[in-house]
């Protein structure tokens, strides 16, 4: 039962990691032209990354309650992570077009172009469309991947979500960075890696021999390609159109994902969308849970998209793949919690990128 709720619970949580996610690296080198917009431009940012951190903080207490809580006298657990999914990505897309009028609206205000249509051009569609595509076939690939490989590598590949971002944005889109930048990625991404080898305890994957182990590496693999994906691609929409904002990505990116996986239970996975209903008839409570889940996963994303719009996705998987890093710290501080010599020098080398990187901003600027 203990495997079925962890695997319940990696299901859920790979809901936030196509959209989410994270914290310093700025995608495109835009110079600040004085002193006081460089300090609203940090602003911005703590902002941001405060307003990530705090809605997802709650967005993980209401997913502990959906993947482990037993329903009824009967004690049932809801294991229908894609109807989770789909439910949060419409409410998520409500509250995106809510945005996108709020925001389009103080624009007109100010006596600047109004833009609230969602779908301007087919080129924002296609690419859209490829976005939601991508991050709708990344969480299934990582959740069976976890039948094949132990937990550990499936935590460990997530923490390396930099490195396959920045391949794609070099080779599919020819975006070019500063040495620097790499060194950073790179300083970041060790920090993480080692800060949990040296935490996680090992557990053994479902799978049933170590032959399948390559398998899931595989599945791993083509997941954090698509995640990469899905990121570099919602950077060129922001870079080919002046007029899209965060708020235009979230609504279609959301509404798209949502059509997508309702073709999906209606179609491939018509199963699992038969024994959600039969769920949610004997237990009518669990639709509390899941709609509060989905609109605390939309206020995140209203975050989410901002930064996205305005650092890049850089920034933004930074910000997702220390996440749980700063909360561990956190809880360092604030429980006494101790962490090994080997967890010190991950964190080390993350703040070390870190303030390399915010040096060599200052440098240069």
């Amino acid at each position: 039962m203990s495997e079925l709720r962890k695997r319940n619970q990696a299901a859920i949580a790979d809901l936030s990691e196509n959209i989410e996610v994270t914290e310093t690296v700025e995608l495109t080198e835009k110079k600040p032209e004085t002193t006081k917009s460089t300090k609203g431009h940090i602003i911005d940012l703590i902002i941001c990354v405060s307003g990530i951190y705090a809605s997802f903080l709650t967005w993980a207490v209401l997913q502990e309650r959906i993947a482990t809580t037993p329903y009824g006298p009967d004690n049932k657990i809801f294991r229908a992570s894609l109807v989770i999914n789909t439910v949060q990505s419409f409410l998520a897309a409500a509250v995106g077009y809510a945005y996108l009028q709020y925001k389009q609206s103080r624009r007109a205000a100010k006596g600047l172009k109004k833009n609230t249509t969602v779908f301007d051009s087919m080129y924002t569609l296609k690419q859209l469309s490829l976005v939601a595509l991508s991050q709708s076939l990344a969480s299934p690939l990582s959740y069976t991947a976890l039948k094949y490989v132990d937990y550990l590598t499936s935590i460990l590949a997530k923490s390396c979500k930099l490195i396959p971002l920045m391949a794609l944005q070099v080779t599919l889109y020819r975006r070019k960075f500063p040495a620097y930048k790499y060194a950073v990625v790179v300083l970041v991404t060790i920090g993480v890696s080692m800060f949990t080898i040296f935490h996680a305890a090992p557990k053994k994957a479902s799978g049933a021999g170590s032959e399948h182990q390559l398998y899931g590496l595989g599945l791993l693999g083509i997941s954090m390609l698509l995640d990469g994906l899905t990121n570099s691609t919602q950077d060129q929409i922001f870079r080919k159109n002046a007029d899209i904002t965060g708020p235009h990505v979230m609504c279609g990116l959301n509404l798209l994902t949502g059509v997508f996986t309702t073709v999906s239970l209606l179609t491939f996975s018509r199963p699992q969308l038969d024994t959600a209903i039969a769920f949610i008839r004997l237990h009518p409570e669990i639709m509390r849970d899941i709609v509060l889940f989905g609109l605390c996963g939309a206020v995140g994303q209203v975050f989410i998209f901002q930064t996205l719009e305005k650092f890049g996705s850089v920034v933004l998987v930074t910000v997702n793949v220390t996440r749980k890093m700063f909360s561990m710290l956190l809880s360092v501080v604030w429980f006494n919690h101790r962490l090994t010599l080997g967890q010190w020098a991950g964190v080390a080398a993350v703040f070390g990128g870190i303030g390399f990187e915010a040096w060599m901003k200052m440098k240069k600027n």
